[in-house]
C-alpha cells in the first residue's frame, strides 16, 4: 500500500505540474510595480519577396524604437507575409517570405533587448492563402512565427499585466478560416462557435477575483465589419459586450481607407450600418440608480499597416485610463514619441470610465504623459488651449516632472476645465531633449466630464468600418434580382396576354418613365435570343457553379464556386459544405453590379437607338420629315433640330454605346484575368459561361442592331 500511495502522489504531482505549465503557457502573467503599463501593436507587415524594403525598413526602425519604448508586450496582428505574386493576382504561400520574417523578428528581438515571450503574432488572411490545413506542409505560420516557435498552438492566447492596483488582460485570437482558400475569396474572419466559447472562457477567467479591477482588451486581425457570424449566429461583438471588453485592437484594412478607422460599439446597436465612428453620444445625465443596468460598450481600433504606411501603435493604461497614439514612420525613425495618458482624448472615451458614482477625484488630479526619447529629456511642458473664441488661446502652460519610468505629470485644477463641449479645450505636450530637439503632440480635445466628441467618417471609412458586410451580402445580391428579373419578365407576360405593343411614337406622344421602359423592353423582345439569353444567364448564376479553380497553394483538389461559397469536389457528405462565405462577394457583387447590370442597360440602349434610327430612316425615305415632326408633336428650334438629325443620321449615340460596350468588356476581361491567375484556370474549360456570356451577348446585340431594317 505504501508503494501505491507513493505512485499516486507522484502521479498527482506530475499532473499538477503539467497543468500548471500549460496554464502558464496559455495565460502568462507580467507583474509591474507601478499602475501604468504600455504595449505596442504592429499589423499588416506584408513581407514580400517582391518588396524587400518592407522588411528592411522594419529591421532598421522597429528594433531601435522598441528599445526606446521598452513595452511590456508587442502584438503583431496578422498579415505577417504578403503571399502574392508580383502582379498581385496569384495568392499563395511563399516559404522565402516566412524565412525572411523569422530572421527579421530574431534581429528585432536582439536589437530591442526584449524577451522573445513578450511578442505575440497572429495569422491574417494573407498568412493562410492556399493553406489546406493547420499543421500541414504549407502552414508556414506554425513553423516560423513567434507563436509557433513558442508552442502557442491554441487559437486563443491570453496574457495579463498585473499592477499594484489592477489587472489588464489581453486576449488574442486567430479567426482565420479553417480552410485557407486562395485570395481574393479569403477576406473575412470566420470565428467558430468553439472559438467564441474559448474567447468567452478566457475573458471570464478574472471575473471571480473581485479584489482588483480588471480591464479587458482583445486583439485580432479582422475588424468586426469583416468578421462573419458563427454557425449558430453568434458574433464577436456580442461576446465582447457580454464580458465588458474595453477595446478591440485589429488590423486588416490599411491606412489607404482612412486614418479614422475606429468605431464605438454599444449594447443597444443591432444595425447593419453605422454612419459614424462615435455611435450614440454618452448620456452623462445618468444617476446612481442607473448603475444596476450597466451600459455595455467597447472601442474597436483598427491601426493601419506597416506595408505602406509604416504605422506603429502604442497603447497605454495609466491608473485605468486607456489611451493610444499611432506613429507614422514613413520618414524614418523618431527621436521621441509622446503619449498623453490623461486627460483622455474625448474622441475615444468610454462612458463607464466617467460614471459619476464611481469617479474618484484622485484620478483627475494631474495631467499625465508618457515620453519616450532616444536622448535624455531636459524639459516637458503641458499646454491647454481654449478654442471657444474662434482661435486658440493658451489658458494653461505648466512644466511636467518625471514621476516613474517614462511618466511625466503635473498638477492642475480640473474643475476649471469642466464644460459641456467635448471639443472646447485642447491638450498639447512638448518635450525637448538634451540636443535641443523639440517634439510636439497633436492637439487633442478632452473633456473632464466624459463627454465624447464626434468622430465622423469619410465615405471610404464608412464603407469598410460602418457596414456589416456579411449581413449586407444577401440583401445586395437579391436586390439585384428583385430589380432586374421583374423588369425583364413581367412586361413580357403583360404584352403577350394583352397583345400590346409599344413603339417610338408611343413614347413621343407620352413621355413618361413607364412608357419609356415599356418601349425599350418591347424593342428588346423583338430580339428574342438576346432577351432569353439574359434570363437564362441570370438563373445560371443562381443555380449553377460560376467557376472551377485550384483553391490551395499547390496541387490538391479543385473546387467550384457558387454565389454561396466554394464547394470542394472531395466532399462526400450528403449536405454540401460551403467555404468562403461571405468572402465570395468580392467576385459576385462586382460582376453583378459593374458588369452584368451595365451590360443589360447598354443592350437596352442599343435596341432603343436602333428603333429611333429606324423611325428616322423611314421618315427620310418617305421624304416626309417635316410632317413626321409635326405629327409627333416635336417642337424645337431649327438649330436644335439639325443637331438631333445629325446625331440620328450619323448614329453618334450608337458609337458612344459601342465605346461603353468596349469598356464593359475590358472590365470583364480584367476580372477574368484576375480569376485565371488566382485559381489557375483556363477560361474555356473551367468557367466558359461566366467568361464568354457577356462578350457574346454584347457582340450579338451590336450585330443585330447594326442595320436599320
Amino acid at each position: 500500500m505504501g508503494i501505491l500511495n507513493v505512485l499516486v502522489l507522484l502521479l498527482f504531482i506530475l499532473l499538477h505540474y503539467s497543468s500548471g505549465e500549460s496554464l502558464n503557457k496559455e495565460r502568462e502573467l507580467i507583474k509591474l510595480k507601478d499602475d501604468v503599463a504600455w504595449v505596442v501593436q504592429l499589423s499588416d507587415l506584408h513581407f514580400s519577396v517582391h518588396h524587400p524594403q518592407r522588411a528592411l525598413s522594419f529591421s532598421q526602425i522597429v528594433g531601435p524604437t522598441l528599445s526606446m519604448i521598452n513595452p511590456s508586450l508587442v502584438f503583431i496582428t496578422g498579415d505577417l507575409t504578403d503571399g502574392k505574386s508580383k502582379d498581385l493576382l496569384t495568392m499563395k504561400q511563399d516559404e522565402e517570405e516566412w524565412l525572411e520574417y523569422q530572421k527579421v523578428l530574431e534581429d528585432i528581438i536582439k536589437w530591442s533587448g526584449l524577451k522573445k515571450n513578450v511578442f505575440y503574432d497572429l495569422r491574417g488572411n494573407h498568412d493562410t492563402f492556399g493553406v489546406p490545413a493547420i499543421g500541414g506542409s504549407f502552414d508556414f505560420y506554425s513553423k516560423y512565427s513567434i507563436n509557433g516557435q513558442l508552442k502557442r498552438s491554441g487559437l486563443v492566447n491570453s496574457v495579463t499585466i498585473q499592477t499594484g492596483e489592477r489587472s489588464i488582460q489581453f486576449v488574442g485570437f486567430d479567426s482565420v478560416t479553417s480552410l485557407g482558400l486562395r485570395g481574393p475569396t479569403n477576406l473575412f474572419g470566420h470565428p467558430s462557435d468553439q472559438l467564441l466559447d474559448e474567447i468567452s472562457s478566457e475573458l471570464s477567467v478574472l471575473d471571480s477575483r473581485p479584489a482588483k479591477p480588471v480591464m479587458k482588451i482583445a486583439y485580432g486581425h479582422f475588424p468586426l465589419s469583416f468578421s462573419a457570424a458563427s454557425h449558430s449566429g453568434r458574433t464577436l461583438k456580442d461576446t465582447f459586450l457580454t464580458h465588458n471588453l474595453s477595446a478591440y485592437l485589429c488590423g486588416h484594412l490599411h491606412t489607404r481607407f482612412g486614418k479614422n478607422l475606429k468605431r464605438h460599439h454599444e449594447s443597444n446597436q443591432k444595425r447593419l450600418l453605422q454612419l459614424n465612428g462615435h455611435g450614440s453620444l454618452p448620456n452623462n445625465s445618468r444617476t446612481c440608480s442607473d448603475e444596476t443596468t450597466e451600459f455595455k460598450e467597447f472601442w474597436e481600433w483598427e491601426m493601419g499597416d506597416w506595408r505602406k504606411s509604416r504605422a506603429m501603435r502604442i497603447l497605454a493604461i495609466d491608473r485605468g485610463w486607456m489611451s493610444f497614439v499611432d506613429v507614422d514612420f514613413k520618414l524614418g525613425a523618431k527621436n521621441a514619441i509622446i503619449l498623453p495618458t490623461f486627460p483622455l482624448d474625448s474622441r475615444f472615451t468610454l462612458e463607464r470610465s466617467f460614471h459619476k458614482c464611481k469617479m474618484d477625484s484622485f484620478y483627475l488630479d494631474s495631467i499625465r504623459a508618457l515620453v519616450f526619447s532616444s536622448s535624455p529629456v531636459v524639459s516637458v511642458v503641458a499646454r491647454i488651449y481654449d478654442s471657444r473664441p474662434g482661435n486658440l488661446i493658451t489658458v494653461l502652460e505648466t512644466p511636467m516632472t518625471k514621476s516613474v519610468a517614462n511618466l511625466y505629470t503635473c498638477p492642475w485644477n480640473f474643475k476649471a476645465f469642466e464644460d459641456p463641449s467635448p471639443n472646447r479645450f485642447l491638450l498639447q505636450i512638448e518635450a525637448v531633449d538634451i540636443k535641443g530637439i523639440s517634439t510636439l503632440t497633436e492637439l487633442r480635445p478632452f473633456s473632464v466630464d466624459g463627454f465624447r466628441a464626434r468622430l465622423p467618417w469619410n465615405w471610404k471609412e464608412f464603407i469598410v468600418m460602418g457596414c456589416q458586410w456579411e449581413g449586407l451580402y444577401y440583401p445586395i445580391l437579391w436586390s439585384f434580382y428583385l430589380i432586374t428579373l421583374p423588369i425583364l419578365v413581367f412586361p413580357k407576360a403583360i404584352f403577350v396576354f394583352f397583345k400590346k405593343q409599344y413603339t417610338y411614337k408611343n413614347l413621343v406622344g407620352n413621355k413618361r418613365l413607364v412608357t419609356c421602359v415599356a418601349w425599350i423592353l418591347s424593342e428588346l423582345y423583338n430580339i428574342p435570343l438576346v432577351w432569353f439569353s439574359i434570363i437564362v444567364y441570370l438563373f445560371y448564376l443562381i443555380l449553377c457553379p460560376w467557376l472551377s479553380g485550384q483553391v490551395f497553394t499547390e496541387g490538391g483538389e479543385r473546387g467550384y464556386m457558387t454565389y454561396r461559397g466554394w464547394v470542394l469536389r472531395s466532399s462526400e457528405r450528403e449536405k454540401l459544405d460551403f467555404h468562403g462565405f461571405p468572402d465570395i462577394m468580392v467576385v459576385v457583387v462586382p460582376h453583378l453590379y459593374f458588369v452584368l447590370l451595365p451590360t443589360i442597360v447598354v443592350i437596352g440602349a442599343l435596341v432603343a437607338e436602333r428603333a429611333i434610327f429606324q423611325d428616322h430612316h423611314r421618315a427620310l425615305s418617305a421624304k416626309k420629315e417635316d410632317d413626321y415632326l409635326v405629327k409627333s408633336n416635336v417642337s424645337a428650334s431649327t438649330s436644335g433640330r439639325n443637331k438631333t438629325l445629325v446625331l440620328l443620321h450619323r448614329r453618334w449615340i450608337r458609337k458612344m454605346l459601342l465605346l461603353m460596350s468596349s469598356a464593359i468588356c475590358w472590365k470583364h476581361f480584367l476580372n477574368c484575368r484576375a480569376l485565371i491567375k488566382a485559381y489557375a484556370m483556363n477560361p474555356l474549360i473551367h468557367f466558359p459561361i461566366y467568361s464568354m456570356s457577356i462578350p457574346l451577348l454584347l457582340a450579338y446585340t451590336i450585330y443585330k442592331t447594326s442595320r436599320a431594317e
